[in-house]
């Protein structure tokens, strides 16, 4: 389809920008309200860049919409640029590989099918906005994450060598608690390696002196994720069942504390904790949500299972709908909802609102039901 000019598009005229992303370069397509073609745009990935596209999408009219793939990765600096001079930016799911085997790959339909997805209305997600509390919480929790794997690798290469070690080392060291055995390591003393015995102690205390490293790293970003969590969103901390971990998951996925969800349906669709129709004909039924952010939905279980041991009102719950010949699957899935809605309010009440919210967890809970 030719191009229009400039001069051809109204003054007033919609203009949808769809950005196909990538590390060093975008590509831009822009449309019509009708889904016209307006013209295309290749940017660097730098401040410069945005700027261009800026002008670009400006000169072709005023309302403008900007549809962008990966927000939250490639797209993430120029979804920042764009909403912090005025713009409008909806967030892109990929294309599927259906829409590729029928339409082909390449950037420029990429970018006229993110384009197209804000036209038609199946794109119309609010990205984060990538410059508040919840980065600082994704950044500390990705570094968190990352020493954790170190160290449960290191561990692992532990006790693969004390297997394979001298019987005098394995006899000594078997049984031994971690921290036990950190410390017997870490005290070997090897001033030169000069037979197997000597190599693999000095190997050792080289893997258990890291592991001690990592886990004080470890025990370090756990105290600043707890107090940014904290400062987020006060509220969300002392729910039952909710420690640092479980609420940076839960933040990451909701975003600059919740003001992106629509409502609390939406907020347990993108956990992944709402039902999914799945009937046919005469029957009725509801299906497990195997979609949304697994992260967040791992965060909601985990609340549920805290709770099913220490949190009375839920314990309540599982009885009387054990009583009603419920499994023990389909009452979890029933909590993860319930824990959704509960995390929802939280999520949207003011800051100022919050207060001494344990006592008031048994109200709160009856509220929705599981008292």
């Amino acid at each position: 389809m030719a191009a229009l000019s400039i001069a051809d598009v109204p003054a007033n005229a919609n203009v949808i920008v769809g950005v196909d992303t990538h590390k060093h370069t975008h590509l831009a397509r822009a449309k019509d309200g009708l889904g016209r073609h307006l013209g295309q745009l290749e940017i660097a990935t730098d401040p410069g860049g945005y700027a261009e596209l800026l002008a670009w999408a400006r000169g072709l009219g005023r309302a403008r919409i900007f549809g962008i793939e990966g927000t939250s990765s490639y797209g993430a600096g120029l979804a920042r640029f764009l909403r912090a001079h005025g713009e409008q930016v909806i967030e892109v799911l990929r294309p599927t590989r259906q829409d590729r085997r029928l339409r082909g790959k390449s950037d420029p339909i990429d970018a006229d099918a993110a384009a197209q997805a804000v036209i038609s209305g199946k794109a119309n997600a609010v990205p984060k906005a990538g410059d508040a509390s919840v980065e600082m919480v994704r950044a500390i929790r990705t570094a968190k994450v990352s020493a954790i794997k170190a160290r449960t690798q290191t561990m692992n290469a532990v006790k693969a060598l004390i297997v394979v070690a001298p019987d005098a080392i394995r006899e000594q060291l078997r049984g031994l608690t971690v921290a036990a055995l950190i410390r017997t390591c870490c005290g070997y003393r090897v001033d030169q390696v000069t037979d197997p015995t000597s190599a693999i102690k000095r190997a050792l205390r080289s893997m258990c002196r890291r592991y001690a490293a990592l886990d004080q790293e470890v025990r370090s970003l756990e105290k600043e994720l707890d107090a940014l969590t904290t400062k987020a969103l006060p509220g969300l901390c002392q729910l039952p069942g909710v420690g640092q971990d479980v609420a940076s998951a839960i933040l990451l996925a909701a975003g600059d504390g919740g003001a992106r969800l629509r409502s609390e349906a939406a907020f347990s669709m993108l956990c992944g904790s709402s039902p999914i129709p799945a009937s046919s004909g005469i029957v009725r039924r509801h299906r497990l949500n195997r979609g949304g952010d697994r992260q967040a939905n791992a965060a909601l279980h985990r609340i549920v299972v805290v709770r099913l041991k220490y949190h009375q009102p839920t314990k309540d719950y599982v009885a009387r709908r054990t009583a009603e010949g419920k499994s023990k699957k389909e009452i979890i899935r029933c909590l993860k909802r319930y824990v959704a809605r509960e995390v929802f309010k939280t999520l949207t009440k003011p800051i100022a609102a919050y207060g001494r919210l344990r006592p008031q967890t048994l109200s709160r809970q009856r509220s929705v039901g599981l008292a």
